[in-house]
């Protein structure tokens, strides 16, 4: 019988083995942008390594495979489709700029290892949900892959509709506030954080597993608090004409109606 401790060894394993390979490839290429390609295939990675070795109830072990593996794979094609070809990232150019010689080695702690940790956090519904062989999937189970459901139609047209706007010439320097964007200025992170609470809903019906709603939380916290609005936001009204207003009218994550003028 697989014990968690040894699944998560499984998990850790196979995610350092991803951000070293990621790493070596950013250094070659001179664009650490990759690891934002590489964020959503290394939970595909966790989810079927641990498959390998797990021998969990096998209904709750291949949904959560599945669904993570439709979660990430969406995500790592999307962020390929629009950032390949463009450049390094603002954010690491900066960086690059900042330490000179230094920064692939400072960038392989910075920026890989430490996104290879936050991943390893997050990915504890799908690591430990995978470990006991009962019970078997139900109302909870059926509720996780139903919020499951709902995150993933948020951040999916939450990221087509935003692409289609910025398409139009006419949209340049001009605020998003259609479609879901009228209720969230953020729907792609919300629904970002509704996937996780899912999977650790489905996750948590086998008992240990609902020791994943730390992977939520720490999703959630960093969507919302630190590396997703918080700071999008900081230069985005610099930019963005009327980006003040829409602040003061729309909800910065759990969609509602805009408030009035």
């Amino acid at each position: 019988m697989t014990t968690a401790p040894g699944v998560m060894l499984t998990a850790g394993m196979a995610i350092l083995a991803l951000m070293i390979v990621a790493w070596t490839i950013s250094v070659i290429t001179k664009d650490a942008s990759i690891v934002d390609i590489v964020w959503g295939l290394g939970f595909v990675l966790v989810a079927w390594v641990v498959n390998a070795r797990a021998d969990g109830n096998s209904g709750r072990r291949w949904l959560l495979v599945v669904l993570t593996s439709i979660w990430g794979l969406r995500l790592s094609g999307y962020l390929a489709k629009r950032n390949l070809g463009h450049g390094e990232d603002y954010r690491y150019r900066a960086m690059r700029r900042h330490y000179g010689p230094k920064f692939p080695i400072i960038s392989f702690f910075t920026v890989f290892l430490l996104q290879g940790v936050l991943m390893f956090v997050v990915s504890l519904p799908v690591q430990l949900g995978q470990v006991r062989r009962t019970p078997d999937v139900g109302v909870l189970g059926y509720i996780g892959a139903a919020v499951w459901l709902v995150g993933l139609g948020f951040e999916a047209i939450g990221d087509w509709q935003l692409a289609t706007f910025k398409s139009k010439p006419e949209s340049k320097g001009q605020v998003m506030d259609q479609g879901l964007w009228r209720y969230t200025r953020h729907p792609n992170y919300f629904g970002d954080a509704c996937i996780w609470w899912g999977l650790a809903l489905i996750a948590a019906e086998s008992g240990l597993g609902a020791i994943g709603f730390i992977g939520a939380i720490v999703m959630t916290v960093l969507l919302r608090r630190v590396s997703g609005v918080v700071m999008l936001e900081k230069t985005i009204g610099k930019r963005r004409a009327g980006y003040d207003e829409y602040i003061k009218r729309t909800s910065p994550f759990i969609p509602r109606p805009p408030r009035s003028a």
